[in-house]
């Protein structure tokens, strides 16, 4: 695309012109009071990837400046997900709650050099005061309070002689300057809460945009790199460093934000889906969330895959999904194994084939990938297929099997349905009687005549048994509802988005199977043994959710 790898030339073309004593180093900068999502990994694979292409270093920074939601859950997740991601950070995880000393001093500078003071405003007084984009801001009647003044207030403030929200401290910038994020921002507010980390200790805490470019210099942080949203922030980073001088100051650059067709990003939107019951938790796997995409299947090579196919981008853009889901059956086709399964089991009885413990049939493990070998499945003369693929009088078209009608049976025999045996109560076919030839068994060279169709097939005495979790779009609409109170979720929420088959019947080679183990059903898609709920019970039930379909027929719908 036109604008691939923007910040690659970009940044070339900075160091020729400029470039810094030390070596390149980015961050990224999770807030830990919630969990990564598809969008997290594009920012993370942005700066990762920049401080590899520079031979650089790249810092897993947490921005635990704010006490009342951040917790420890939400580091560990974070530092999980990333290295599952395969962006590991190694020894470089840092925490800005680390330099809350050195915070507070570049503000007592601030103050000192008369680029701070202490303000009383409320909250809405300050907003009020703001302005507006088309009308200057109002100097607040606090501003010119002296030096010393200022100190011995925010002095009284490190020390908890204030009330929450009494006071902030604000930078001394320009109340009419066009760019609102100039207009004297506040840097510090009082938050009496306890730190996950601190403690006690504070009760003052920095704003993002102060703390952000001082944390970035502490740390040799050579370019921050952001989404679009911050560029108008940018020259506040840039007055934080200038007015603290810091030498060979950091350089904050944006790149564009990403969206996802259909797909839900927002903390808020995703935190009113969980703590409404809408969805089966942070690691649902109908969410965006990193861990909502592990356990439904998603690979750590097809998200990185994703990303490097969207490429640099400069503004706001959205990405088809669909784009995700080519990248992980692009891997998946080539490295899972096959097996069949039966979802809507109907009952078929070979009334020529002998009785007993049947045989064992060999069946390819992949037809793409030949190193993946083959495997034994048990052949027996009661087995079951899809309901699905039996009709009494098919259409045109229809290749699978039906009265008096052929077809092979995959890696075994060609059958022909001879009657179709009804319950006398409701009229649904519940069994088939149908004949084998010997003669075409798979892998024999036979070379008779064709079956027009090839269905798969689970013999009875050996079938698993497994619930398969079927997913679909989360959303009816793309458009995520706006409501604050998320009063709009239950119309939004697509009611098939889950659809649960009990009983499903899989060929025994799936009773090994691992939790987040990738598998391919024969003409359902591709699935992975769900961790969080396989193994429970007393019969320790399988369950597999399906990734995606073999085919993506989504723009189609």
């Amino acid at each position: 695309m036109e604008n691939e790898h923007f910040l690659t030339k970009l940044i070339t073309e900075e160091l020729e012109r400029d470039p810094f004593a030390r070596g390149m180093c980015t961050r990224f900068p999770p807030e830990p009071n919630g969990y990564l999502h598809i969008g997290s990994a594009y920012a993370i694979h942005t700066n990762y990837t920049t401080a590899e292409r520079f031979g650089g270093k790249f810092h897993l920074r947490f921005d635990d400046t704010n006490p009342l939601k951040e917790d420890l859950e939400y580091v560990r997740a974070i530092i999980e997900d990333i290295k599952w991601l395969g962006y590991d950070p190694g020894e470089h995880i840092y925490y800005g709650s680390d330099y809350s000393e050195a915070i507070y001093e570049a503000a007592v500078t601030l103050i000192k050099k008369g680029k701070a003071y202490v303000c009383e405003l409320t909250p809405d007084e300050v907003r009020e005061y703001r302005g507006t984009l088309t009308e200057p801001g109002r100097n607040s009647p606090y501003r010119d309070r002296t030096v010393e003044e200022n100190l011995e207030l925010f002095t009284a403030m490190r020390e908890g002689s204030y009330p929450t929200s009494s006071k902030v401290l604000r930078a001394k910038i320009d109340m009419a300057s066009p760019n609102l994020n100039l207009r004297d921002p506040v840097l510090y507010r009082i938050i009496h809460a306890a730190h996950y980390r601190t403690g006690d200790a504070w009760c003052i805490y920095p704003m993002y945009d102060y703390a952000h470019p001082i944390q970035d210099a502490i740390e040799g942080v050579t370019y921050s790199l952001c989404s679009i949203e911050f560029k108008d922030h940018r020259p506040l980073y840039d007055w934080v460093l200038k007015e603290l001088d810091i030498p060979e100051p950091p350089r904050q650059r944006e790149f564009g934000r990403l969206s996802l067709t259909g797909v839900v990003t927002s903390k808020r939107f995703l935190r009113q889906l969980v703590e409404g019951g809408y969805v089966d938790g942070w690691d649902d796997p109908r969410l965006p969330t990193l861990r909502g995409l592990r356990r439904r299947g998603y690979t750590p090579v097809s998200i990185r895959r994703f990303t490097e196919e969207i490429g640099s981008i400069r503004t706001q853009s959205t990405v088809d999904i669909s784009l995700l889901d080519h990248c992980l059956r692009q891997e998946l086709k080539a490295s899972t194994v096959g097996v069949m399964a039966v979802l809507k089991p109907l009952k078929v009885v070979i009334t020529n084939y002998p009785e007993g413990d049947g045989e064992l049939l060999s069946v390819e493990n992949n037809a793409e990938n030949e190193t993946l070998g083959s495997r034994e499945v048990p052949f027996s003369r009661t087995i079951y297929i899809e309901r699905d693929d039996f009709m009494e009088e098919p259409p045109k078209g229809f290749h699978r099997l039906s009265l008096g009608g052929e077809v092979r049976l995959k890696g075994a025999y060609f059958i022909r349905c001879e009657e179709a045996v009804k319950d006398p109560a409701t009229g649904e076919v519940v069994e088939l009687l149908c004949t084998y030839d010997p003669l075409t068994k798979s892998g024999t060279g036979f070379t008779g005549r064709k079956a027009k169709g090839t269905i798969h097939w689970v013999s009875a005495a050996h079938a698993v048994k497994a619930d398969v979790h079927l997913y679909d779009k989360l959303l009816l609409d793309e458009s995520a509802p706006t409501q604050g109170d998320g009063g709009s979720w239950a119309e939004a929420v697509n009611p098939d988005s889950l659809v649960i088959v009990k009983d499903a019947l899989l060929e025994p080679s799936a009773h090994g199977a691992r939790p987040e183990e990738k598998v391919q059903f024969f003409r359902h898609g591709f699935f992975c043994v769900d961790k969080k709920h396989s193994g429970e019970g007393p019969e320790g039930r399988l369950v597999f959710n399906r990734i995606v379909p073999l085919k993506d027929t989504w723009n189609k719908r």
